[in-house]
């Protein structure tokens, strides 16, 4: 049997084996029992593709072997900034004319691009491999919720509070992940991710266990409700007092502008650290901590600074989720949201901030305009990955910077 077989029929055993659990067993409910029934038809076709696409991959790798893929373009800062600016203004009007249910999509997209702007901190710019960024994304969600419960603070009360809580849970962790670094690093954030959520779920008392926190208030204006009716008796609501006829869509453009301020601060401040003496200190400990205490910088600063500003902006997000949700569990922050967070720095591109926030939008939106593949959205989304790191490893708009070239 040739080698070329034998690698087929083995990858085909294995491919049989690993999709069987995920395609061909289905659980489903009949009458009060539930009963376990098998699909072969995906795996059939699973199993036939990948023994055909071993049997030709030597063939398309000799018919190949000149052929390169094209390259997506780099742009310039200047080009980034008239892309930024061209986003900014389509930002603004869309709202108008889009659907309801889109608007809402496109307002989780916006509290995904702050999470991946503020982990680009420690992973793009500083090189630190967090993946339990989404502990501090909790953090901030429950900080609004139970200062509203137990002290009726209101969203803009507890926007900055939810911020410094993150901050200072980032900066904790930062002291345990001083001395680590690659694997250990992702390791050790990893478990304190999971803490946090565990945490979350067991403090009943406090934070109500697997139930969570329900009832949480929208944001208002000024401290005036966008509501049907003012929650307080003789309180003004904002479409009496501008004297409109009150629709659900105004709170969802609302909170989409929230939303969207709160990114242009998280982009504003990032890219303004980033030109600042601790950016270039990020970048020098992400290139070669050992060149970087030969320069007399302290890693140990440079680290928590990064932990701690990168746990702030994942502040900010929690919070304004808690705000959009009116509801928040433990369920909400389990390690694939980091897996995801993460996934938008890597495709977007590690230091590159326009190129997160368009991973951001596409890793948001397409699974809801495919919602017939729903099921398969991991499957796909594994895929997407594996691709983008054979055909473009540095992402989707590596992250350039300013330089100047003297003549010959």
């Amino acid at each position: 049997m040739p080698i070329t077989l034998k690698n087929a029929v083995a990858a085909a055993i294995l491919t049989a084996i690993l999709t069987t659990p995920m395609l061909g067993l289905q659980l489903q409910l009949e009458g009060y029992r539930v009963v376990l029934n098998a699909h072969w038809t995906p795996v059939l076709i699973a199993v036939l593709v990948v023994f055909v696409f071993q049997l030709i991959k030597p063939t398309l790798a000799r018919s190949t072997k000149k052929v390169r893929l094209p390259a997506l373009p780099q742009l310039q800062p200047r080009q980034q900034r008239y892309a930024l600016l061209f986003l900014f203004a389509v930002a603004l009007v869309w709202p108008f004319f889009g659907s309801r249910g889109n608007v809402d999509v496109v307002t989780l997209a916006l509290i995904y691009v702050i999470l991946g702007l503020g982990l680009n901190i420690v992973v793009g710019f500083a090189g630190l491999l967090d993946l339990g960024y989404v502990g501090f994304y909790a953090v901030g969600g429950y900080t609004y919720a139970l200062l509203n419960q137990y002290f009726g603070f209101t969203f803009w009360e507890c926007l900055p509070i939810a911020a410094g809580m993150s901050a200072l849970f980032g900066f904790i962790l930062g002291f345990p992940v001083l001395r680590l670094r690659g694997d250990y690093l992702a390791i050790v954030t990893l478990g304190f991710g999971e803490i946090i959520r565990l945490l979350l779920n067991n403090m009943t008392s406090l934070t109500g266990g697997p139930d969570g926190v329900s009832g949480i208030p929208k944001p208002t204006v000024f401290g005036i409700e966008m509501a049907r009716s003012a929650s307080v008796e003789g309180g003004t609501t904002f479409h009496d007092m501008l004297g409109l006829t009150y629709q659900g869509g105004h709170m969802v453009i609302f909170l989409y502008f929230v939303a969207l301020l709160l990114v242009l601060f998280t982009y504003f401040v990032t890219s303004r650290l980033i030109r600042m003496p601790m950016g270039r200190a990020w970048e020098a400990l992400r290139d070669d901590e050992i060149a970087c205490r030969s320069l007399g910088i302290n890693p140990t600063k440079i680290k928590l600074s990064a932990f701690t500003l990168g746990a702030a902006f994942a502040g900010l997000a929690g919070s304004f989720f808690a705000a959009r949700q009116g509801l928040v569990n433990p369920e909400s922050f389990t390690f694939i949201e980091s897996a995801l967070i993460l996934a938008i720095v890597v495709l977007g591109g590690m230091g590159s901030q326009l190129g997160v926030i368009l991973a951001a939008i596409l890793l948001t939106i397409l699974p809801e305009v495919a919602r017939s593949f729903a099921e398969y959205r991991m499957l796909i989304f594994g895929l997407v990955m594996v691709l983008m790191m054979m055909w473009r490893p540095q992402g989707l708009l590596p992250a350039t910077r300013p330089h100047v070239e003297l003549p010959r």
